[in-house]
């Protein structure tokens, strides 16, 4: 086999996007894959995005990547979620069709140019002076490679539990990966142990639908990616259905808790705290008289349905006699089991911000590796680890986004930071600038990003410039247009119980107010042309982007502020050969953290658990000092 710049190893969500980036910025990329025909696959729920992992999918769009553009071509529901709430923590999701979701995928890696796939395991790598030169596989192939990227999600010494039963696997029917998980032990990795589960998938043709919820999809369904729209990207849209467990359901699961491996004690691994599966939700909210469930369907062509909401390991006759507890499903019939797995993780604390490990400088970390859960986290970190495997190689800065970028940079300094010993996920109250980041401005904030780095073709660049100037000219309009107090005027107000207008007054300014839109600015008197704009304005793409800047104008002012003090933290940068132990005022333990994580800034530093204020100030002396020696070395 050919030699090549970079090797991806794993073809999941992170995979796919680390092989798609390197090999788009130009540098011969090989995907490694245990089999190619699960390229892109769904392990777990046939869906893209949710609350804060839509904006994970909007960002990997804005910078160039492929996700939002495979889910918008194979989605057969899409919602917008939490719309009664702010904008900040507003989001998107979507149904896939499991199957087209992987061909479409792996039809896009395929034909991607500079990008090889090879079905082949690799088991581990040849280190040279530090550096990874090279990658063994179980048939003894040696292949040169000048950068790595491991992505390869709940594989390492995967093992599958269902009952008290288990059996080594990387997912149920497919092999796990032993040999590379060898490898990072063997090379003093501190590698931990997590579990994850899922459901067990049930036949459509044995549920009665007639006497559930349905949950249909937004009409018209709209899009993950900017430049999605009016390209036919609408699949037949198929309805969800909800229902509910009950108290016999728990009963069930009560009478079967011996029979759990996680109560049993056989799982070793940290389950992750924001998806329990069943058992342990009956277990640890005893109050709680039913749980929801919903019935996802997996696809246009398929009969299997996904219950999210009932991830279990029990035993499959407790599946069996505990979905048919629940209402719609007295005969449902399994069609693949629900089941746990553990698998082993890198502790991240071992990763540099731009998932570079710190024990090998070209090796690079990317999804559930790194202790994370879902497809949209993998992905994002998918997409960064291969953007920076391609800047190592060319000698250049590696990209970091900051908290105030994009939730991608609070993901990656979450875990570079902080670690997790439990799987990660990300919610919009991680993020403390979420007013700045929300999922419709995605390509704001990160279009010209993409742009840059060479990830982002022109195309697309000009409909995002193309759409800043829309936004720029919906709010001047809104500016420039007025409306005097008048009789007919208050009244169009007090309808819509809002005040009455004092004094002449822009309607932007009117639109600060919490009970008018913009849509409700099109019932005023306006001039012939006026109301002509504030309509066009109201049926545009950018709507939504205008009312916010307006609405929110004094709180994204204050959160612009607080930035630009994050900003002064993150530019006072640690050198990274700082011995702490010799800084006088740090405690032992203090010592022992900022040794361990080696922050890059005095920010990222203040933000390592345990470090107090006094333990800053200490860094911002040091660096005064520093600063002040080398201003006198220039005299």
């Amino acid at each position: 086999m050919s030699d090549f710049d970079i090797v991806v190893i794993g073809a999941g969500h992170a995979g796919c996007e680390a092989a798609l980036a390197a090999a788009r910025l130009g540098h011969k990329t090989l995907l490694a894959v245990m089999n190619v025909d699960t390229i892109g696959a769904m392990s777990c729920n046939p869906a893209i995005g949710g609350l804060a992992k839509g904006h994970l999918v909007r960002e990997i769009d804005a910078l160039g990547g492929e996700m939002a553009r495979v889910i918008d071509a194979t989605s057969i529901q899409f919602r917008r979620l939490n719309t009664s709430k702010g904008p900040a923590v507003q989001s998107s999701r979507a149904q896939a069709d499991r199957l087209l979701y992987r061909l479409q995928m792996k039809s896009v890696i395929e034909h991607q140019e500079n990008l090889t796939v090879s079905q082949t395991e690799v088991n581990g790598f040849i280190v040279e002076d530090g550096k990874i030169t090279g990658v063994t596989t179980t048939i003894d192939e040696k292949i040169s490679v000048k950068a790595a990227i491991v992505a390869t999600g709940t594989f390492l010494n995967g093992l599958v539990h269902i009952g008290l039963k288990n059996f080594p696997a990387g997912r149920l029917g497919d092999g796990p990966s032993t040999g590379l998980a060898d490898w990072f032990y063997d090379n003093g990795f501190a590698v931990g142990r997590m579990k994850t589960g899922t459901v067990p998938r049930i036949d459509s043709l044995t549920i009665d639908y007639s006497e559930l919820e349905a949950q249909e999809s937004d009409m018209p369904p709209a899009h993950f990616s900017f430049d999605s729209q009016g390209k036919g990207y609408t699949l037949p849209q198929l309805p969800c259905y909800i229902t509910y467990t009950n108290e016999k359901t728990h009963e069930i699961i009560r009478k079967g808790i011996d029979q759990s491996p996680l109560y049993a004690g056989i799982i070793q691994g940290i389950g992750a705290r924001y998806c329990p599966s069943i058992e342990d939700k009956i277990m640890r909210f005893p109050e709680k008289d039913r749980h929801q469930v919903f019935l996802e369907p997996e696809g246009l062509d398929t009969v299997e349905v996904y219950p999210n909401g009932l991830p279990t390991s029990l035993p499959l006759e407790v599946q069996i006699e505990m979905l048919q507890s629940i209402k719609g499903l007295e005969n449902a019939r399994i069609i693949r089991p629900g089941y746990a797995i553990e698998y082993d993780y890198i502790d991240p604390l071992g990763l540099r911000p731009s998932l570079a490990t710190k024990k090998i400088e070209n090796l690079y970390l990317a999804g559930q590796i790194n202790g994370t859960s879902g497809y949209e986290e993998a992905a994002a970190q998918g997409l960064m680890a291969g953007i920076n495997a391609t800047r190592y190689l060319e000698e250049r800065e590696p990209l970091i986004l900051d908290r105030s970028q994009a939730y991608i940079g609070v993901l990656i300094d979450d875990l570079v930071t902080c670690g997790t010993k439990e799987p990660y996920r990300l919610f919009t109250s991680r993020a403390e600038y979420r007013l700045l980041l929300r999922e419709d401005n995605a390509d704001s904030r990160l279009c010209q990003i993409g742009k840059d780095i060479g990830l982002l073709d022109e195309d697309k660049h000009q409909r995002y410039l193309i759409k800043q100037a829309a936004i720029d000219a919906g709010c001047a309009t809104l500016d420039a247009i007025s409306i005097k107090p008048t009789a007919e005027v208050n009244r169009i107000l007090n309808d819509a119980a809002s005040a009455d207008l004092k004094q002449k007054s822009a309607l932007s300014s009117l639109l600060r107010r919490p009970e008018i839109n913009i849509t409700f600015l099109q019932k005023l008197p306006l001039t012939a042309g006026d109301k002509e704009a504030v309509i066009a304005l109201a049926n545009s793409a950018v709507c939504q982007e205008v009312q916010v800047r307006i609405k929110f104008k004094g709180y994204l002012q204050r959160q612009e502020e607080q930035v630009q003090r994050f900003k002064r933290m993150e530019t006072l940068k640690l050198p990274e050969d700082l011995n702490y132990a010799q800084l006088s005022g740090l405690s032992n333990e203090v010592v022992e953290k900022l040794s361990t994580i080696r922050p890059i800034s005095l920010g990222q530093a203040s933000r390592i658990s345990g470090i107090t204020p006094a333990a800053v100030s200490v860094l911002q002396v040091h660096l005064r000092k520093l600063n002040y020696l080398k201003s006198n070395d220039k005299i």
